[in-house]
């Protein structure tokens, strides 16, 4: 007798339209940007809205909210503000706390929001991830306008498909994959931003150059004196472009929502998600992805992968730009004596639920797949770092 009748088998297609706006001071009464994004699905119906601010803009732009009402209240035949912007933590650790998701679903729920109505969110890549998904679990997902305030939101994050928030002490443990209905780059917000959130952006720039496109690197490297200072024209030159690369890739890959193994754009990542948990965030994203790139690239120079002088003349910008590549907690052990930053490894192959694949580099834009990493290689890799680190004299 057979085990099973028969097999119904139909090949589901799905188009998403992914769209990614560049402008300045989105709020102003004269930017259409946003009222063009939010036009109305039904004649005489205006299009209804909640927005979230991420708190930590309060402190540069503390008339943020008030812009954002005059905004909508000029428009109001065609857009309605639900309530008074919301506001929203901010930064990794918030990403640790349910409480948040758990308001926002609340907030959603009084204002009636249904899958017509849109959720808007302004801040970094925590306030985007955490309102992400509470945005793409209410109803089964609601419209999610992304307003990024980074450099690495903007360049890279910002303009992904996913969301998550942390869970068992694990970096977005609990997430989604979701295409945000539109992503709004407003070079505007960079410019309050402290120094490691205007610079944190520009490794991830290096990275998505160094697999897949060394003219960029090259371009880059022309500018890092501009860049390290913070230049505004180099800086939004930059970020078009590795929001470009990384779109493509989402795109392009024919995995946007990483069923496979493989995640190229997750380069020196392996690290860098170990770095912050261990760090209790005091090492933010973009600092610990400097030190994760710097770690596979001498790994990658080790086993004969790539060039030594490459990988250096990688390691090289990535300090130019204005980053350490070292820091102690990548030779911290546990009480078995067993480095704690190689279990960043197991973690990551645990994460993409098969196969370890770790993307490294064979040259310059040249990315490539392995799928084994020899621990004595590695510690090789972080014992090189520190020794370069200890020879660097203080500034």
């Amino acid at each position: 007798m057979p085990s099973r009748f028969a097999t119904i088998n139909r090949n589901i297609r799905l188009d998403f339209n992914h769209r990614v706006y560049f402008t300045r001071d989105s709020f102003s009464p004269t930017n259409e940007t946003l009222a063009d994004i939010l036009q109305p699905k039904r004649k005489g119906q205006p299009t209804k809205a909640i927005v979230y601010i991420d708190e930590g803009l309060l402190d540069s732009i503390p008339n943020l909210p008030k812009q954002i009402e005059s905004y909508f209240r000029s428009r109001e035949d065609r857009l309605d503000l639900v309530c008074s912007p919301k506001f929203s933590s901010g930064g990794e650790p918030a990403k640790n706390n349910f409480d948040y998701i758990e308001q926002i679903w609340s907030d959603l729920n009084e204002h009636a929001m249904c899958r017509h109505s849109y959720v808007i969110v302004i801040g970094g890549g925590a306030a985007l991830d955490m309102v992400g998904f509470a945005t793409a679990t209410a109803h089964r997902g609601l419209r999610l306008i992304r307003f990024p305030t980074t450099s690495l939101s903007q360049g890279d994050g910002g303009v992904g498909v996913k969301n998550g928030v942390n869970y068992f002490g694990k970096k977005n443990w609990v997430g989604t994959f979701a295409v945000p209905d539109a992503v709004v780059n407003d070079f505007s917000f960079l410019r309050g931003l402290p120094s490691n959130q205007k610079r944190a952006g520009f490794v991830e720039a290096v990275k998505v150059a160094l697999i897949r496109d060394r003219s960029f690197f090259e371009q880059i490297e022309e500018r890092a004196d501009e860049l390290a200072t913070f230049e505004m024209d180099a800086m939004e030159q930059v970020i078009r472009k590795s929001a470009a690369l990384h779109l493509d890739h989402i795109a392009t890959s024919g995995d946007p929502f990483e069923k496979g193994s493989a995640r190229p754009l997750d380069f020196g990542h392996w690290v860098a998600h170990k770095l912050e948990q261990l760090s209790d965030f005091r090492i933010g994203h973009g600092d610990a992805v400097a030190i994760g790139l710097a770690v596979d690239l001498l790994y990658s120079a080790g086993i004969g992968l790539v060039k030594e002088a490459t990988a250096y003349r990688a390691i090289d910008l990535i300090e130019r730009l204005g980053f350490s590549t070292y820091d102690t907690i990548l030779h911290q052990v546990d009480k078995d004596d067993i480095s704690v930053i190689l279990k960043g490894l197991d973690e990551f192959r645990e994460h993409l639920g098969g196969e370890l694949t770790i993307t490294l580099i064979q040259g310059i834009g040249e990315g490539v797949e392995v799928h084994a990493m020899d621990k004595m290689h590695i510690k090789s890799a972080l014992d090189e770092l520190r020794e370069r680190h200890l020879a660097i004299p203080a500034k």
